[in-house]
């Protein structure tokens, strides 16, 4: 672990490159240690296709970007050196990453459905979870830079599930999400849609609204059917770890190995 610190301190000096693989590495290692290497690398792929969506999404929009970065159990991000010119510039940069994230997804979904594999199947439930919840319609997550498009206000809508998140499965992912966005909170209730700044910034044509209003709703409907099925699906991998004897589950610490014993229990 100490020497990964080390790669990763020393990828800062040779470039962004290094740096972003060498926070995946750390990522990898991390995540494999709890649930199994093979569950880690799927996991990091799709977050990787993820980023690489606001990555490629912002270099078509000629802003310069950032190399994705990780953080274990924080997830990733990619660094805009450039801000948005306008709120379409900013929609289009956030919804690539849910879009392709969500692609990927569904190919490894595809997969595991060809394999009759519970490992990928659980890959692919991770990955698509992860962009339903980036989805939320509140900044800074992807989905409030969306629907940023429509209106800033909307934001106050994702407040309400994002407090009910956190009271029904407390994380501390989820409490740095609720501090980053309380400043967000406050410019929308203070945005006022007739400030000259707002509106050299807002003002997009109502098409341009309505387009990204109706992808956004699409995307997330999608995913959240999607969800559902694939977590309905993964109890019949479940089920038989339950029936196992004690002494057996507590053998099966790591995700990889619980969902190949039960496939074959």
């Amino acid at each position: 672990m100490k020497a990964l610190f080390l790669l990763l301190v020393s990828g800062l000096k040779w470039g962004k490159l290094a740096t972003s693989g060498g926070s995946m590495l750390l990522s990898l290692v991390v995540y494999a240690t709890i649930w199994g290497w093979r569950y880690a690398a799927g996991f990091i792929a799709l977050l990787f296709a993820h980023e690489m969506g606001h990555y490629v999404a912002a270099r078509q929009r000629g802003l310069d970007v950032g190399a994705p970065a990780f953080i274990p159990f924080v997830g990733a991000w990619i660094a805009l050196k450039d801000q948005p010119v306008d709120v379409e510039t900013e929609a289009y940069v956030a919804i690539a990453g849910p879009v392709v994230g969500t692609a990927a997804a569904l190919a490894v979904y595809l997969w595991a459905r060809s394999e009759d594999s519970g490992l990928l199947l659980a890959i692919a439930y991770s990955g698509l979870f992860l962009n339903l919840f980036n989805l939320l319609p509140i900044s800074p997550l992807d989905g409030g830079r969306v629907t940023a498009a429509l209106s800033p206000r909307i934001w106050f809508l994702g407040v309400p599930v994002l407090l009910a998140l956190v009271l029904y499965r407390p994380s501390p992912m989820l409490v740095i999400v609720a501090i980053l966005a309380a400043p967000q909170l406050m410019k929308a209730w203070r945005y006022d849609p007739k400030a000259p700044e707002n509106v050299a910034y807002y003002g997009v044509p109502l098409q341009t609204k309505l387009e990204y209003g109706a992808a956004y709703l699409a995307l997330a409907a999608l995913l959240a059917v999607m969800t559902y099925d694939v977590h309905e699906m993964l109890s019949r991998f479940a089920r038989p770890v339950q029936r196992m004897p004690q002494k057996l589950r507590a053998r099966c610490r790591r995700a990889d190995r619980c969902i190949r014993m039960s496939a074959v229990t």
